[in-house]
């Protein structure tokens, strides 16, 4: 199976550190997030990956280059101009003609792909979408109102809610969504997809996930010895 990995953003979410270097090459201790990721894909028995850049990508080819360091084929796309989230695919469409894994470049889990995988071939829809619970700390009083009545008042509640993980697996029919040559993001498939009335499918995963994106889960990721991390991540995919 294909791997792609989106790594054309420029990072607003952790700057002025992003003004230097992409998202994908920040480094959580000793090695960049990019890094880490090839390395989860290699264990979760991926070998060819597509890498998409656009700001700062000439920086991800030096440090990444073919690929053959971690025992992986890694190709490049380069956007001329932003394209979104999902909008990149359109450059590798003719490459992509098995189902395939899509994911953002500044994601950390141990999410296993082989049962992620045998989620999504076991119905026959273009997409399904790893998710995560995130509890969200409300910092102000919450009010549910009809016709300008209040029925409901919750003073700064704690709200937990089923997330996109940045990780989906998709068939090549997903291509009959996605427009060439512009912007066009996650947002915008969901949209067009249940418009047409193309169901879209959720693989809930209870353990590791980090967006690094967050400063918070960027702060978090430092504290985690992941080459330790790793090492049990491959006993209990071995045991599985």
């Amino acid at each position: 199976m294909k791997a792609v990995i989106q790594c054309g953003g420029m990072g607003t979410r952790l700057r002025p550190f992003t003004s230097i270097l992409p998202k994908p090459l920040m480094p959580i201790g000793a090695r960049p997030v990019l890094e880490l990721l090839l390395k989860w894909l290699r264990r979760n028995g991926i070998q060819e990956v597509y890498v998409t850049t656009g700001y700062l990508g000439h920086l991800i080819r030096t440090v990444c280059g073919d690929g053959s360091q971690w025992n992986l084929r890694i190709r490049y796309t380069q956007e001329l101009e932003p394209l979104g989230t999902i909008g990149p695919l359109s450059l590798i469409r003719e490459e992509l003609d098995e189902p395939f894994i899509v994911l953002n470049g500044d994601v950390l889990t141990d999410l296993s792909l082989s049962r992620f995988v045998a989620s999504h071939r076991a119905h026959t829809d273009p997409v399904t979408i790893a998710t995560a619970s995130r509890v969200i700390k409300m910092d102000f009083g919450v009010i549910d109102e009809i016709d300008n009545t209040v029925k409901v008042f919750r003073e700064k509640p704690t709200l937990s809610h089923l997330v996109s993980m940045g990780i989906y697996c998709m068939n090549p029919d997903v291509f009959r969504f996605i427009p060439d040559g512009i912007a066009f993001g996650f947002d915008d498939l969901m949209l067009q997809m249940m418009q047409n009335g193309t169901n879209v499918h959720v693989y809930k995963h209870d353990g590791l996930w980090l967006d690094i994106g967050r400063v918070e889960d960027f702060q978090n990721a430092q504290t985690i010895a992941w080459e330790e991390q790793s090492a049990s991540i491959e006993v209990s995919a071995a045991a599985a």
